[in-house]
Formats: structure tokens, C-alpha cells, sequence
């Protein structure tokens, strides 16, 4: 048996290779000529069994398309990396782009404007990403009564609507949740969570909230207050100070990236930097100088160029009757301050240079 010893542990060192191989998020970029992608068996149900694949885009557009994209608004990173994905994509392809945005998530009223109008003549397409998950339903409806629309990013109802990109924000919250869960085990010392999930009745706050809230049972980990709010600066900045009047001794600070970001200056100012911690439920500029500092502790990216430039290549793909998945989005990884210069911002954040696009000739 000792002669065989030496053998067997090669074999299972193998075996425990290829296992890690497989169990390891494949990167979104896989050449210049594809990238590695989930797609769900039912389109647009994320509780659905996916796979992986290797995703070829297409090289060129037939014609010069037209086409609307509408965004909840362009007040952080996020949505600029996804304005920069779509206006690089349009530009590959030969497609003219109009971007309009909302302002906010309280703004329901004004993107249906937005959308009828700018899908009233002279639009090929809508690309959407809602303010609310059932708000434009009706509005959607009768849009694709004349022409297609295709969803990116935010999750959204399924009447209506022609194909998606996106990833699974429950997927997006339990990423954090479980980096909670794993730091806290049950039976380890309790900690208290001040949790920010963002605007109640968006298409994504109640998904991030289930995937959350879901991985820290069985924790050591508490949420003591939520805070919902619009994602704007300054509206989480008073939410923050709100949390820590309440709950002076939190020990995080769990939200979205605009309120990661802001929570960095808060407790820098206050003095509470080494004694609370930051985690963001997505990745942005400003989350990605936090990790790199060591400011914020960790955040899942969905990639949001690659989610920009796929919508326009999906919505040209509806046009020219060459969707052969309608379901389509990045596999979701955590970035921590171990992997944080692997993974890098090319596929995530767009250039420090680039400002809002509206128009694309």
C-alpha cells in the first residue's frame, strides 16, 4: 500500500484541481471575439437550472438600426458603465443610439414619458432598464404592440418583453450576505447590520433583499435597522447618519454602492472608520478605490459594460431575427481585496474619461 501511496496522492490532487476548475466563475472576457456568459433553461425566471457558454457577438449590424435605451438614471457609476457598454457597442456595430434617463427611482411618471416618446417615431427598438418592476407594464405592452423591447439589467415583468440581459440580484445579494455569513458563523459573537437596500419597489430591491437576507440565517449576523431610499448621494448620506443615531454601535454598514461610498466619508469623519465595517450589494468606481484601500470590505460585480454592450447586441439580434437565446447576463463574482487587481475594471467600470452619451449618429 505505501508503494501506491505516492500515486493515489497525485490522483486525488488531480481530481481536487479539476473540481476547483470547475467550481470557479469562468471570466466574462474570453477573447476578442466572445465572452463567457450564464443563460437560464426558462428564459427570464432566475430560479431556472443555467449553464455557462461561450458567447460570440455579432461582428456587424445589417442596417444602421435605431435605437432608444431608457435608464433609470445617471446619477452614479453604475449606470455610466452601463452608457459606456452601450455606446462602445453601438459604435462596433454601425447602430445610431438615443439614451434617455429618468432621474431616479421615484421618477415612474417621467420614464413613461420618456419611453412613449421616445419610441413614438423614428425607433427601431426600446432597451429599458426600469424604475420599477411592474410600473411600465402596461406602458411596455403597448410599445410592443409596434416595435420589440428588450430589458437590461434591472429585473422587470415578462409581459412585453423580448428578450433580457441581466443577472439575478437575489444571486447579487446573497453573494454579500454569504461573505457575512462565512466571517460570522453561528455560535460566533453577534454583530449588528445597519442594511441599505435602495429604493422600495424597484426592479431590483426586494430581489438583493431575499438573496441578503437568505444568507445570513443560520449567521451570527443581525440586521438591526433598514433603510430604503433612492440611491442618490444625499439622500443616503441622511439615511446613514439616521442609522447611526439610532444603532451607535453597528458594526456595518451593508448597502448599495452609493451607500458604501458614503459611508466611507461618514465614519471617516466621525472617527468610527476601524470600528465599522463597509460592504457594498454591487461595484462601481467609487467601491472599487474603497477595496483598494481597504475601506470597503467586499462587492459582487455583474459587470455592468459587458450588460451595457449585450443589450445593444441583443436588441440588433431582435432585429435581425437572430436572437437564439433571449436570456443572457455576466456570471457574478465577488471582488475582495485578494482579488481585486485580478479581476480589474475593464469589463465592470467604464474609463475614468468617459462622461454620459445621449446620442449615438
Amino acid at each position: 500500500m505505501r508503494y501506491w501511496q505516492p500515486y493515489l496522492t497525485y490522483l486525488r490532487g488531480v481530481v481536487l484541481f479539476l473540481f476547483a476548475i470547475m467550481a470557479t466563475p469562468l471570466p466574462v472576457y474570453a477573447g476578442e471575439d466572445s465572452w463567457f456568459l450564464e443563460t437560464w433553461e426558462r428564459p427570464f425566471d432566475y430560479s431556472s437550472p443555467s449553464r455557462m457558454i461561450e458567447y460570440h457577438p455579432l461582428d456587424s449590424a445589417s442596417n444602421k438600426w435605431r435605437i432608444c435605451a431608457a435608464y433609470p438614471h445617471l446619477k452614479d457609476s453604475y449606470w455610466l458603465s452601463v452608457n459606456y457598454g452601450m455606446v462602445e457597442e453601438a459604435k462596433r456595430l454601425g447602430v445610431s443610439l438615443r439614451v434617455v434617463e429618468a432621474g431616479g427611482y421615484p421618477n415612474l411618471a417621467r420614464q413613461i414619458d420618456q419611453v412613449r416618446e421616445c419610441t413614438a417615431k423614428n425607433t427601431d427598438i426600446l432597451v429599458v432598464g426600469t424604475v420599477s418592476f411592474e410600473g411600465l407594464t402596461s406602458t411596455l405592452k403597448d410599445i410592443a404592440s409596434r416595435i420589440p423591447v428588450v430589458a437590461v439589467v434591472n429585473d422587470i415583468a415578462d409581459e412585453g418583453i423580448t428578450a433580457k440581459t441581466g443577472v439575478s440580484w437575489i444571486s447579487m445579494g446573497r453573494h454579500i450576505g454569504e461573505f457575512l455569513a462565512r466571517a460570522h458563523p453561528k455560535g460566533s459573537a453577534p454583530v449588528r447590520i445597519a442594511w441599505f437596500p435602495g429604493p422600495l419597489g424597484s426592479g431590483w430591491v426586494p430581489f438583493v433583499e431575499d438573496g441578503f437576507r437568505s444568507a445570513l440565517v443560520g449567521s451570527s449576523a443581525e440586521i438591526v435597522t433598514t433603510k430604503y431610499g433612492d440611491t442618490g448621494k444625499e439622500i443616503q448620506l441622511v439615511l446613514i447618519e439616521e442609522a447611526l443615531e439610532e444603532w451607535p454601535d453597528i458594526d456595518y454598514i451593508v448597502g448599495s454602492a452609493v451607500t458604501a461610498g458614503a459611508a466611507v466619508s461618514v465614519l471617516r469623519a466621525k472617527g468610527f472608520s476601524e470600528r465599522i465595517k463597509v460592504l457594498a450589494d454591487y461595484f462601481t468606481h467609487a467601491v472599487y478605490r474603497g477595496i483598494k484601500r481597504g475601506k470597503i470590505l467586499a462587492a459582487p460585480t455583474d459587470f455592468a459594460v459587458v450588460q451595457g454592450r449585450l443589450g445593444i447586441e441583443q436588441a440588433v439580434r431582435v432585429l435581425e431575427n437572430k436572437l437564439s437565446l433571449k436570456h443572457v447576463g455576466p456570471a457574478i463574482e465577488l471582488v475582495e481585496t485578494n482579488n481585486v487587481n485580478e479581476i480589474g475594471t475593464y469589463q465592470s467600470l467604464a474609463p475614468a474619461t468617459f462622461t454620459p452619451t445621449f446620442i449615438i449618429e
